[in-house]
């Protein structure tokens, strides 16, 4: 679904009167605009498959010699990612691990940051995005294990109730192997710093 940006300008331009604004003055003309675009950039993952980039993949054992599977883990640390929390519409932004134990098949990394914009530029909450993550590389890829780490800090904490401008929530999403904690103890330490020692 491509967003509406008239209808996203008319709704602003009525929200600015009804917090007693006036859309007319010249500080505030160009918000509606600004706000369609916006609104464009943010939530242009709705209805967008999260799962087409996963759908190039690269086999690992048909190369050079000798050919082999994959012993370890790929571990793709530190995305940045941003999205909007569907209960306030204020937005939430961190750093994703993306963590998958491969079978013949891999993808290219590149992939996986695509899959992370997609799924949040949509409303959302940090943890259904985690297993949405982990559920769509576990399902669209060939792997035996999936682990996604979720960090991020958040508008509605940060700027509004309690305030806490440091706070940061922790999410862990695990598939397959990674769902038992010793065999994503490694992991956990490779993401390190914050995010280990919170996980554990």
């Amino acid at each position: 679904m491509v967003v509406d940006r008239q209808r996203v300008e008319r709704l602003t331009r009525e929200l600015l009167e009804a917090i007693g604004e006036d859309p007319e003055r010249p500080g505030l003309k160009q918000t509606p605009t600004r706000m369609a675009e916006l609104y464009s950039e943010f939530f242009g993952g709705v209805g967008q498959d999260a799962a087409e980039p996963l759908s190039r993949t690269i086999s690992v054992s048909r190369g050079p010699a000798p050919e082999t599977l994959p012993s370890g883990a790929v571990l793709l640390r530190d995305i940045r990612f941003r999205s909007v929390c569907e209960h306030h519409l204020l937005p939430f932004a961190g750093h994703a691990h993306i963590a998958y134990l491969p079978g013949e098949q891999v993808v290219g990394l590149g992939a996986l940051v695509r899959v992370v914009e997609i799924l949040a530029a949509r409303p959302q909450v940090q943890e259904r995005l985690g297993e949405q993550l982990a559920d769509t590389i576990a399902e669209h890829l060939d792997t035996r294990g999936v682990l996604v780490v979720l960090d991020a800090v958040h508008g509605c904490v940060t700027m509004r109730g309690g305030r806490q401008p440091e706070a940061s929530t922790l999410t862990v999403s695990a598939r397959g192997v990674y769902t038992e904690p010793v065999a994503r103890a490694e992991l956990i330490a490779l993401i390190g710093g914050r995010s280990a020692g919170s996980a554990q």
